[in-house]
């Protein structure tokens, strides 16, 4: 297990809304995860506007990725994650894949499987979501997924069965 505050450890984090302006608040957690301390942003990529998945009686959502470089654990970089979200005015209690003001999920974290009561990484449902792959390969296209395989696979192999998305030119679209 790394230790936390000895190196930088790279990490990738998905970010999307679809209630309360979704374009603003992913734009102001962007803003969030470079203000964070003991980490550093390196990339952000395009916004998606994509539809919902699961619950699809619900608002398209605005999705982004970031790519940082911290000295938190996996742990510790969750729970700044998870006040951010709180700052927004994340619910937790309702649906399940249903609307939030934001979402923030810990994707990839220095290459590590990491399985236990509060924290999932990789992100178990990666393969499965072409707004956290589209976004993602745009950072990261020859990143190695633990577990699942290359960034730039696992979008070759979405293609073709994934729901509606279209990056946009800007926040307001």
């Amino acid at each position: 297990m790394n230790s936390p505050g000895t190196r930088w450890w790279p990490a990738y984090i998905g970010i999307g809304s679809n209630l309360d302006s979704p374009g603003e608040q992913v734009t102001q957690a962007i803003a969030e995860l470079y203000a964070l301390p003991n980490c550093v942003v390196t990339s952000v990529s395009s916004l998606y506007r994509s539809a919902p998945a699961g619950l699809t009686d619900q608002p398209d959502f605005i999705n982004a990725a970031a790519a940082m470089l911290t000295h938190m654990s996996a742990h510790e970089l969750l729970t700044a994650l998870q006040d951010i979200e709180d700052t927004h005015g994340r619910d937790r209690s309702g649906t399940r894949w249903g609307p939030r003001t934001l979402d923030l999920d810990l994707l990839v974290y220095s290459g590590q499987v990491i399985e236990d009561d509060l924290l999932s990484v990789p992100h178990p449902r990666i393969r499965e979501r072409n707004f956290v792959l589209l976004p993602l390969c745009e950072l990261a296209a020859h990143l190695l997924v633990p577990g699942m395989g290359c960034v730039t696979d696992l979008v070759g192999a979405m293609t073709k069965k994934n729901a509606r998305i279209e990056k946009l030119k800007s926040i307001s679209a």
